[in-house]
């Protein structure tokens, strides 16, 4: 029972982290440091970081964590992702991400490399399995994807208020190195946090909405209940300097309460422009 609860709690936290972005070229140089605290049923079950630098055509975001309390006396768990890539008119072009995944009983990492949606290397261990339930993963359903990290990078047309209903209104498609999944995201509402330190102000609420797509065995728990789910939602927040938006807060319904992941600290600067003294572009 415990080890189903916590793979619905990496589901929610899988959803933090693929945030919806806005992104604008001319105006995307900053940075982000953040700390998350989640917790289910209003228990304290972990503990994460969370570091997103963004320059002009390239960016690169990290993230880290691990349970606390009763949890990890249960499973131990702890984990590590990363994405860098280049961007072209503010669209991921291409990346490299990495993962690792480590509880009391076994370790899980995926490497992927993925260029114009398309996946040019794989390599998970342990290996998939062969269960004849599993929906297979064909080459149709690899087209225009993002790897989970990636998906944070995505451009809201237009020069207006990037913290508007326009930015909840998208679908993700994503490849995890293991299951390829859709994010639907909705406009719900305009909300306020305050971090313990760091950012104060407005925050655009989206409703979330799972899809797995392959690679699933669908009669599991676990992704039934996800799938099933109209009540997550996802609080996101800008980063100084940029048109980028990430979660603040994440939520969500679990069998015994609701799950959240949300900042407690989230602090963000403007980095400056790679320019001469004399006002010329300088290549660095």
């Amino acid at each position: 029972m415990v080890a189903r609860f916590a793979r619905v709690s990496i589901v929610l936290a899988a959803l933090a982290l693929a945030a919806v972005t806005t992104h604008d070229r001319a105006q995307a140089q900053g940075k982000l440091e953040a700390r998350y605290v989640a917790s289910l049923a209003g228990i304290t079950i972990g503990r994460g970081n969370y570091v997103v630098d963004i320059t002009d055509g390239h960016y690169t975001a990290a993230a880290s964590g691990m349970t606390t309390g009763l949890v990890r006396v249960f499973t131990g768990g702890q984990g590590t992702s990363a994405a860098h890539g280049t961007m072209i008119g503010g669209e991921p072009i291409s990346s490299v991400y990495a993962s690792t995944i480590k509880t009391s009983r076994k370790t899980d990492e995926v490497r992927l490399t993925l260029n114009g949606g398309a996946v040019k290397e794989s390599k998970v261990d342990p290996p998939i399995d062969k269960d004849p339930d599993r929906i297979p993963i064909t080459e149709a359903r690899y087209s225009g994807i993002m790897d989970p990290m990636s998906a944070a990078l995505l451009r809201t047309p237009g020069n207006g208020n990037p913290l508007s209903p326009q930015a909840c209104q998208r679908t993700l498609q994503i490849f995890d190195g293991r299951m390829r999944y859709d994010l639907q995201f909705q406009f719900k509402r305009m909300d306020k946090v305050k971090a313990q330190k760091g950012y104060e102000g407005p925050v655009v609420v989206c409703a979330v909405y799972f899809d797995p797509i392959a690679g699933h065995i669908p009669t599991r728990a676990a992704i039934r209940y996800v799938a099933r789910q109209r009540d997550m939602e996802v609080w996101l927040a800008p980063i100084a300097g940029t048109r980028v938006l990430v979660p603040f807060r994440a939520q969500g319904p679990t069998p015994i309460g609701l799950g959240v992941v949300e900042a407690t600290y989230f602090v963000s600067s403007p980095l400056p422009s790679r320019a001469s003294i004399g006002g010329l572009n300088k290549t660095q």
